[in-house]
């Protein structure tokens, strides 16, 4: 072979052509550049590697591990740090079994982490899910590691395996060779069988918390040298729910979409958000009734970029937040995620709204979330969703509205004409309300049990508010009597426990209750044989809800009169007593045998109605009434 037919060395190019530039090196995602290489790099799960680092101290090492938890959170990378360290071992250096304290790469932490090593073996169960995969890994099982301490078999997905593949694994699951060990991962632990879980121990991997992850994200964005604000990483966290693989792929979408600058802009306009400051701003239109704003201020988003179902999710949010800051105020204030503005304008909301407006906010939100993302028009189906919002943001609630009315019905008519004709205008708003009338129906006047003739209904008037018009209850005069209605008999009591459809205590009060005495706010009786002793403590307590004043319900030693109940069978007896003795009805009976009274009711008078029917379970018979 002679010179110009030989090799070409290394450096040797061909004459006139230019030395080639070096391939470059190709670019690995933040996700796979900073994939934690030991267990002091895992954030968020510090329960899990507790459990992992005193079992490998005290050597009690199970067959099979079980790891579970949304997507992101590090099951799959978890299974190989604890496939690293089972066979973790140092070149020079005694070999001290498994531990979690790997400083330094060991002989086998390089290939084991690329997924390369022959001894630990991964097998993606969504793509091999029959039995004759499973039958691999059991034939396979038999032999002992080549290199390694242990043999570890990392499969992912476990719950896509098959019946037939689940129940393969059972036996050598149960009682596996003592150089083989199993690391399982699933994100939908509800689908492996509990045959499998009882065999393998579980560990439930947690989302990380918002403040580590922001922490997280900073660490990354300094070693990218990569300037990032806290807003914009406070929005990755929220987007990322706390999964970190997600937290990290977003944020290098970001750096990409910012050119190296991640700003709250950049990200707002990257994944379709409305600006947090200007969700507070719609929050406080919507509460305050002011429609015309509302709608400037979600068209001003929508034009902007947001996704009116996004707008609606963000209000409902910022709700869930003032709730937090309402209930839970040292708590929800804590979030590192939360913005300045969020912080301060949402606990000046707390301190103004009722738990029942925002609940009440929350409810038609989460109805209307849904609503917008199913409909053809967006915008205009989150607009008619505001209009419904606003205008239940300054209704009272059913209570209050049958407390102001119980307050009205309490003064007389007198006073409740002198309301309606004077009604109470609804204090001004800051801007001006919707110019839109609503109707609703009248509620039903309050029953009184006391033969009284039933008050007047309040006046619903329709008060000015800017431009618009709303309804607003009348407003009582100062009622000198207590609210509720008046009791001044026994019978009373048990006539609105039977209103209030309380049939446990109304039972008891007619079978249970020999009556003692009975003045308007205290109540005594003698407590039948076998009757409940908590009567009491029940009918006080109902007393005070249904009445708005305090009763005192005593129990008596003496005897006290009959029970209703008794005194209404003995009516009825006696009533059926003096139909038996009438002489019509002595010969009735008389020449029909068998036929008995069933029911005595009094003649209607002449030219009127008779409005008296049979008692609900009372037996009929062909035979005629007797009249008395």
């Amino acid at each position: 072979m002679d010179a110009t037919s030989g090799p070409l060395s290394d450096a040797g190019l061909l004459p006139g052509l230019p030395e080639p530039t070096p391939a470059a090196t190709p670019y690995r995602v933040l996700a796979r550049k900073y994939r934690p290489q030991n267990f002091d790099d895992l954030i968020g799960q510090g329960a899990m590697v507790r459990t992992l680092a005193n079992a490998f101290a005290a050597n009690r090492i199970p067959q099979a591990w079980m790891l579970t938890g949304v997507r992101g959170v590090g099951k799959t990378t978890t299974a190989r740090i604890l496939a690293r360290g089972l066979n973790y071992v140092r070149d020079g250096h005694p070999d001290t079994g498994p531990t979690i304290a790997m400083p330094e790469l060991g002989r086998h932490c390089q290939a084991i982490m690329e997924s390369r090593h022959m001894d630990v073996l991964e097998m993606d169960a969504a793509s091999h899910t029959g039995i004759d995969d499973v039958r691999g890994i059991i034939d396979g099982i038999r032999y002992s590691p080549v290199s390694a301490r242990y043999k570890v078999y990392i499969v992912d997905e476990v719950h896509m395996l098959s019946e037939k593949a689940f129940n393969a694994f059972l036996k050598t699951l149960e009682e596996p060779p003592p150089h083989a060990k199993f690391v399982f991962a699933t994100t939908e632990i509800r689908k492996v069988p509990v045959t499998i879980l009882s065999r393998c121990q579980r560990f439930d991997l947690r989302r990380v918390e918002a403040e580590t992850l922001v922490g997280h994200l900073a660490r990354i964005c300094a070693a990218e040298s990569v300037e990032a604000d806290a807003e914009a990483l406070a929005a990755i966290t929220r987007a990322a729910e706390g999964s970190v693989r997600d937290a990290l792929s977003l944020l290098d979408q970001a750096i990409a979409h910012g050119a190296g600058l991640v700003s709250a802009q950049s990200v707002r306009d990257m994944l379709g958000l409305a600006d947090r400051g200007r969700i507070v701003d719609l929050f406080e239109a919507v509460m305050r009734g002011d429609i015309p704003a509302s709608f400037a201020e979600v068209r001003g988003q929508y034009e902007a970029g947001a996704d009116p179902a996004v707008i609606l999710s963000d209000l409902a949010s910022f709700t869930h937040l003032v709730t937090r800051l309402k209930l839970v105020p040292d708590e929800a204030a804590a979030d590192p995620t939360l913005s300045e503005a969020e912080r301060s304008r949402g606990s000046a909301f707390a301190k103004t709204l009722s738990v029942r407006v925002l609940s009440r906010a929350w409810q038609i939100l989460l109805k209307a979330i849904p609503e917008v993302q199913t409909a053809t028009r967006p915008l205009a189906a989150a607009e008619m969703a505001l209009v419904r919002l606003a205008y239940a943001a300054d209704l009272p609630t059913p209570d209050e509205a049958l407390r102001q009315m119980k307050a009205q019905a309490l003064t007389g008519p007198a006073a409740a004409s002198g309301a309606a004709a004077q009604p109470l205008a609804q204090s001004p708003s800051p801007s001006p309300a919707p110019a839109m009338a609503e109707s609703r129906p009248a509620l039903p006047p309050i029953p009184t049990f006391s033969g009284e003739a039933p008050p007047p209904r309040p006046a619903l008037t329709m008060a000015a508010n800017g431009g618009g018009s709303r309804p607003a209850l009348a407003s009582p005069a100062p009622a000198p009597q207590p609210e509720g209605p008046r009791l001044l008999r026994f019978t009373d009591v048990v006539a609105l426990a039977d209103a209030k459809r309380d049939i446990g205590l109304k039972m008891a009060l007619e079978r249970e209750v020999h009556l003692v005495r009975f003045e308007e706010g205290r109540i005594e009786f003698r407590l039948a044989d076998g009757g409940r002793q908590s009567i009491a403590n029940d009918l006080a307590r109902a007393l005070d809800a249904w009445t708005g004043r305090r009763w005192i319900v005593a129990l008596s030693k003496e005897a006290g009169e009959p029970t209703l109940d008794a005194t209404a069978r003995a009516a009825t007896e006696t009533r059926h007593q003096n139909a038996a003795a009438h002489p019509l009805v002595r010969e009735v009976l008389a020449r029909f045998p068998g036929a008995q009274i069933v029911d005595v009711r009094d003649k209607a008078p002449e030219g009127s109605p008779a409005i008296e029917a049979a008692p609900t379970g009372e037996a009929e018979t062909d035979e005629p009434d007797d009249e008395t």
